[in-house]
């Protein structure tokens, strides 16, 4: 695996597989997980090679100490990144992808209006910011991301249509921890008492889909759960055709999202005699 850190070295690094390979990006922000090995591995049965960007993008965090909490550790996350098949990772400074008199950024609206983009404002413009420099950079056939973050996959698709980019986007499910949790590193900054507490978020989705399946309201029977967590927003959203109920909460000063496609109950196979 090799780690390069400018625009120039990542090209010159890509450019003698073009001509012929399969290549397939994986933007990360590090804290690196059993979430990213997940699509560290679908992009490697997918593509010829892999490419994973560690980033962790100012322009899309609101808050500074938000920023300045995010964990950082750069050689477990490569280590994690080189036995999970990354042929490539591009980690680099704030400075190369924003250089001094920086001053072009990408306006999102559509997918981008609403729960994320209402209670973070200017998120999705770091985002999809972020994420068109770093397609333009690999310029990959393959991107994955993951459904946790269900909005940031509806805000990408709609970049890539509307700015008519030539690549494939490909959504990994949730990964969770063996409780129910989604995997995040914000979980890190959980206490025990509080990890217990935020099981009421995959709790609340259960019983969203339950009540929606038995034609109840979802988001009613999701507070419900949620009694005594901080609650951003329970929201459905329809997400490139897919009705959706999001979770934003936070638990003590953690903020954790989550959320579950509302799919009708599956009917049994009838048995053919």
């Amino acid at each position: 695996m090799k780690i390069v850190r400018t625009v120039a070295d990542l090209r010159a690094t890509l450019a003698p597989w073009r001509r012929d390979k399969t290549l397939a990006l994986v933007p990360t922000m590090g804290a690196l997980h059993k979430g990213h090995v997940a699509l560290f591995d679908a992009a490697r049965l997918a593509a010829d090679v892999v490419v994973a960007s560690i980033f962790i993008n100012p322009s899309q965090f609101g808050d500074a100490r938000d920023f300045s909490l995010y964990p950082r550790d750069e050689d477990r996350d490569t280590q994690i990144a080189e036995t999970s098949g990354v042929d490539v990772v591009f980690a680099p400074s704030a400075d190369e992808l924003y250089p001094p008199a920086y001053g072009t950024w990408v306006a999102v609206d559509g997918a981008a209006t609403g729960l994320e983009g209402e209670f973070r404002p200017g998120h999705f413009r770091g985002v999809a910011t972020i994420c068109l420099k770093l397609f333009n950079c690999v310029a990959p056939h393959l991107v994955f991301f993951g459904q946790k973050d269900a909005q940031q996959v509806a805000v990408i698709r709609q970049v890539v249509r509307d700015l008519n980019l030539t690549l494939d986007v490909r959504v990994v499910p949730i990964v969770r921890d063996v409780d129910g949790l989604a995997l995040s590193s914000r979980n890190l900054r959980l206490s025990a008492e509080e990890r217990t507490r935020a099981l009421a978020i995959p709790r609340a989705l259960q019983a969203a889909l339950s009540a929606y399946r038995e034609r109840r309201d979802p988001v009613e029977a999701a507070l419900e759960v949620l009694n005594g967590l901080h609650v951003d927003y329970v929201s459905i959203a329809d997400f490139d055709g897919q009705p959706t109920l999001a979770i934003a909460a936070r638990v003590g000063t953690t903020r954790l999202i989550d959320n579950v496609v509302l799919t009708p109950k599956t009917s049994p196979a009838r048995s053919s005699s």
